[in-house]
């Protein structure tokens, strides 16, 4: 009986401790979910006035700025989260149709471009969704995020309704729109507004565009309310008819908002880009804007009951080729960081900005705000050691059959990638030469080359150097141009100028060279997977360049996040398990590029380098950023 009596006591002991870890198990998971909003939706989002309803009450927009394609899609719930218990109730997100149809026809809305299931996360959290679905976002994407097989067309109108154009955008908005239109406010989804275009104002080159593009959403089932976004400059030419004008700025700048009323009366005001930060040019210092300036600004703009959207929020990263460029006052191509010095950094780590703007707007929060979600352990790995070489002579098998061609063609109108072009990367561009003299690039070069004669490195070209002298000899030889695609202008008038590669005569003795051999090196997922059968061998002593170098990464346990770093490197592509990381460049100013998690494996990864100059054939891992030297934005 003593025995039976004391398991009887383990027993009850077993079930209580079961029943308290259960219930503290539930208690944690539903005061962790994000509260459904309880709210009619029979009336969306509506200007009434000097201020917003929603489902009929008082609303205010309190956003940020967050792009699925720059965040890995096993993070976007946790970049959201933090965006909800910072305070922001609405989450406003771009449509690159660059990266959804990257071939004309051909669709990708899954796996990182999986639209429809970022926005129900959203909504999951808690969050309403303002979507800019284009057809042009700028954004600091190649091109504005636009496709670049529409310049095939040499008579391409960009953002007007030159019919090569629009037909093309009906076709991108065909297979868009009705995967938006069920997640709208009043069919019970979290899209409370939709943005028509992308700071019109600023091009405006065609009156019937922006209607055109009204027209567009509405015929194909958009029903909220529509907004149009523009600096001061541009508020009156990129607004239309029946759509609520926002603005764009970085300082509060009175006159703006008494403009703003001047154009539109009797409406709220919602600034749909107060700009956080600022993007990065190679070359340039890495810019930050003053906390106390930026939250300033916020406070003011909560005081006088206006609407605003932090842009960004959390920026991420222009992984692979996506990076734009600027033109003015020179062309100079984005990094690979678009940590913006947002209030939440590239690897979604919380900073000042942070900290001080979820102070503030707990105050206008009628209830607690949620906590701030855990942060995520970074790893030092160790060093990876390059043990493998494949010259760029000897990877050119693998690429797409070359093309002939008696003049040099654009990467764009090369008949590759089922007959789309060559979108982004590196263009090798061969001929025969008999002669030496000076070699004229004419600024035909679309952004840079490394020129070759027989192989050996002659020089660069680039928009400053656009000569270079080749040695004398009258045997035959060949001359080698690799041309690299730095990135598209992302803005501005000279869009439908954005060919890449060799755009024009390269000129040697004055006298134009013919009879080119082209490869396509685009350093696609499937080239890069393609060249394990390649000729690789040992590191010799002194490897030749360009060229690729391999070597590992070995991860003991759960991945975790971690930033690399290549001191004694010169320029190239880093690829982690044949995902491509994005450019590194000595000039910086990043010196570091942020590897997420979900991109590693347990156990060994294979890095793949892909190198123009130089290499001391080693990778460091480190857990903090480096993103160079700062200078504060004036």
């Amino acid at each position: 009986m003593v025995v039976v009596s004391i398991r009887s006591a383990h027993k009850r002991r077993f079930v209580l401790l079961f029943l308290s870890i259960t219930g503290i198990i539930i208690y944690r998971h539903f005061s962790g979910q994000p509260e459904k909003v309880r709210i009619s939706r029979k009336q969306g989002l509506t200007v009434n006035s000097s201020q917003f309803t929603l489902g009929g009450e008082p609303f205010r927009v309190l956003g940020g700025s967050l792009h699925y394609f720059r965040v890995p899609r096993a993070y976007w719930k946790d970049r959201m989260m933090k965006m909800k218990a910072c305070g922001l109730n609405t989450l406003t997100t771009y449509v690159p149709w660059n990266l959804h149809e990257s071939e004309r026809g051909n669709f990708q809305f899954n796996a990182g471009l999986d639209l429809e299931t970022f926005l129900l996360q959203a909504a999951d959290v808690g969050l309403w969704v303002i979507l800019h679905p284009g057809p042009y976002v700028s954004s600091e994407l190649d091109l504005g995020g636009l496709p670049s097989w529409l310049l095939r067309d040499r008579k391409m109108k960009l953002r007007t309704t030159y019919a090569g154009f629009t037909q093309a955008v009906e076709a991108f908005l065909d297979k868009l729109i009705p995967k938006m239109v069920p997640l709208q406010f009043r069919k019970g989804g979290p899209i409370i507004a939709v943005q028509v275009e992308h700071e019109y104002g600023s091009y405006a080159v065609d009156r019937k565009y922006m209607a055109f593009l009204k027209e567009a959403l509405e015929s194909r089932g958009i029903s909220e309310l529509l907004l149009t976004s523009d600096s001061h400059e541009g508020l009156k030419s990129g607004g239309v008819s029946g759509v609520l004008r926002t603005l764009n700025l970085r300082k509060l700048n009175y006159e703006d908002i008494k403009y703003l009323d001047s154009v539109q009366p009797n409406s709220p005001v919602l600034i749909t880009e107060y700009l956080t930060g600022r993007f990065d040019g190679w070359g340039d210092l890495h810019h930050i804007f003053p906390v106390e300036d930026m939250v300033a600004v916020v406070r003011e703009v909560l005081r006088r009951g206006m609407s605003i959207n932090l842009h960004m929020f959390h920026g991420g990263t222009n992984f692979g080729f996506m990076t734009g460029a600027v033109a003015k006052p020179s062309y100079k191509a984005l990094i690979t960081s678009y940590d913006y010095d947002a209030p939440l950094s590239e690897a979604g780590e919380y900073t000042p900005k942070y900290h001080l703007l979820r102070e503030l707007l707990s105050r206008y929060s009628n209830d607690p705000l949620p906590e701030m979600p855990a942060l995520r352990w970074k790893e030092s790995y160790e060093p990876a050691i390059m043990y493998r070489h494949l010259s760029l002579w000897d990877a050119l098998p693998f690429t797409q059959e070359p093309f002939k061609s008696r003049n040099p063609v654009n990467m764009e109108n090369l008949p590759v990638n089922n007959r789309n072009g060559q979108a982004y990367g590196y263009t090798l561009y061969e001929t025969t030469i008999t002669t030496g003299g000076f070699l004229k690039s004419g600024n035909n070069i679309r952004d840079r080359a490394l020129v070759f004669v027989n192989r050996g490195f002659i020089g660069t070209f680039d928009y400053k150097n656009t000569e270079l002298a080749v040695s004398d000899g009258k045997e035959a030889r060949t001359l080698s141009l690799l041309v690299e695609n730095c990135g598209r202008v992302h803005f501005g008038q000279t869009m439908d100028n954005q060919r890449k590669g060799i755009v024009g005569d390269i000129l040697l003795n004055n006298v134009p060279l013919r009879d080119f051999t082209i490869y396509s090196l685009d350093m696609t997922r499937s080239f890069i997977d393609s060249l394990y059968r390649a000729p690789w061998k040992s590191l010799p002593q002194k490897p030749s360049f360009p060229s690729f170098l391999q070597g590992r990464i070995f991860v003991d346990g759960y991945p975790s996040d971690t930033f690399v770093k290549l001191p004694s490197w010169s320029k190239g592509v880093i690829f982690i398990n044949s995902q491509n990381i994005g450019r590194y460049w000595h000039v910086g100013p990043q010196q570091a590029l942020y590897i997420p998690g979900p991109f590693l494996n347990s156990g060994i990864n294979l890095v793949t380098v892909f190198e123009e100059v130089e290499s001391d054939f080693k990778l460091q891992f480190e857990t903090t950023p480096d993103l160079g030297m700062t200078v504060d934005i004036q």
